[in-house]
């Protein structure tokens, strides 16, 4: 124990009555967007699994009856993989997607048992391995994975299943159109694999002019009657993710399916504005006030000083940053909610922190702040988030790292 007349002692009894003082202050904290601070850093994504469930069954209504392949990559854009599948599964989602075999071990060991395709294909022999092991269905692109599948299970008991992805548009993965018959050939001659679907990827669907998709439908539907003329059959054909499915007809009718890739739109986000439907956000990314300051007119807050008070004005600091959701060309122009408010991001946005002008509400710390989702009886949609920050949606879903934990509700 320290000498209580010591320096050191001093400055011991001072920061234990401001702690005390701060947490029966935070205790003290009522209702309406207030509350008591959450043990450890209270920056939070709560995921609403009721929501997951209607946009689930908003994209099986508008699938008809093709299957439904819930994309799961990249964690389930950033809702946790595993409880968005559980959630899924829960309710008869028959097959998932993910990018990479890795994904899939770890779907595999979260108890999902049906079958996953890996978008990406395998790149090694190692790999091959892995995704034959657990079961996993790979994409084959080109000649090259194919030639590492062949290697790798070389006198496996049972062939693997194996989809094919064929590139008419995107110019991004998958077999180019003229190498197409010969890759299908090849995949459904090889002893060690199992032709079980076909795809292809839209390259422009999120936009208001659909006839480039349409020629890729087009191109696409030419390569299959090619494939079954020679005695091929693809399996699961299928072409439809978020955007398409919610076009509607003109592309989703355009030509026969089997099965629909929805993305994006599972989290309750369309990949366009004028593309809607019954979608409920399923991410609210929320903290709570930690710090508040008086900044008088002409002060700056932040690095840089990128702000400077035009009049007096307090500012609340938040526990969120560029290490979380919320990028650095979000200073000065972001949004967030605070006692159902919309109040600004100033100052430049850092890894762990940003500031936000309240102004003269009552604000106080533990009051929660939402960065995007819903909440305080209103809403802040990420697409928005997005827009303050020149991005997408996508990006900033997946933005929200491990640091945040992820709670469940619903």
């Amino acid at each position: 124990m320290s000498n209580p007349g010591s320096s050191f002692g001093v400055i011991f009894r001072y920061v234990m009555q401001e702690a005390r003082a701060g947490v029966a202050g935070r205790a003290r904290s009522g209702s309406g967007g207030s509350g008591v601070l959450a043990a450890g850093r209270p920056t939070e994504a709560a995921i609403d699994r009721a929501a997951l469930r209607a946009n689930y069954a908003e994209v099986r209504r508008l699938a008809g009856d093709r299957e439904v392949i819930a994309v799961v990559k990249t964690d389930a854009y950033g809702h946790g993989a595993a409880c968005v599948a559980q959630t899924l599964v829960a309710v008869g989602c028959p097959r998932f997607a993910t990018a990479t075999v890795e994904e899939g071990v770890a779907l595999r060991e979260a108890g999902i048992d049906v079958p996953v395709l890996v978008l990406g294909g395998v790149h090694d022999v190692e790999e091959a391995r892995e995704a034959a092991a657990r079961g996993l269905t790979p994409v084959v692109h080109d000649g090259e994975q194919l030639g590492t599948l062949a290697a790798a299970l070389r006198g496996a008991a049972a062939p693997l299943s194996v989809h094919v992805e064929i590139d008419t548009g995107m110019r991004r993965m998958g077999v180019a159109p003229d190498s197409a018959l010969g890759l299908l050939t090849a995949v459904a001659n090889a002893p060690a694999l199992a032709l079980a679907g076909v795809y292809t990827h839209f390259a422009r669907a999120d936009e208001p002019d659909l006839s480039p998709s349409l020629d890729q439908l087009l191109l696409f539907r030419e390569l299959l009657a090619a494939a079954r003329a020679r005695g091929i059959d693809p399996g699961l054909v299928h072409f439809a993710n978020s955007a398409p499915l919610l076009v509607g007809a003109p592309l989703l009718d355009a030509m026969p399916s089997d099965a629909v890739r929805p993305g994006l739109m599972l989290y309750g986000v369309s990949p366009a504005a004028d593309l809607t439907a019954e979608l409920r956000p399923v991410m609210t990314l929320r903290t709570r006030v930690v710090a508040l300051r008086t900044l008088l007119k002409g002060e700056g807050v932040g690095y840089s000083a990128s702000f400077r008070a035009r009049r007096d004005t307090r500012v609340a600091t938040l526990p969120v940053g560029y290490g979380d959701a919320i990028p650095v060309a979000a200073s000065n122009r972001a949004m967030v909610l605070i006692r159902g408010r919309r109040l600004p991001v100033v100052g430049r946005v850092s890894m762990d922190y940003v500031s936000v002008d309240v102004g003269e509400l009552p604000v106080a710390p533990g009051d929660e702040a939402i960065v995007f989702g819903v909440g305080q009886g209103t809403a802040l949609p990420v697409e928005e988030a997005a827009a303050a920050a020149h991005t997408i949606a996508y990006e900033l879903l997946v933005r929200v790292g491990s640091r945040v934990r992820r709670v469940l509700e619903g």
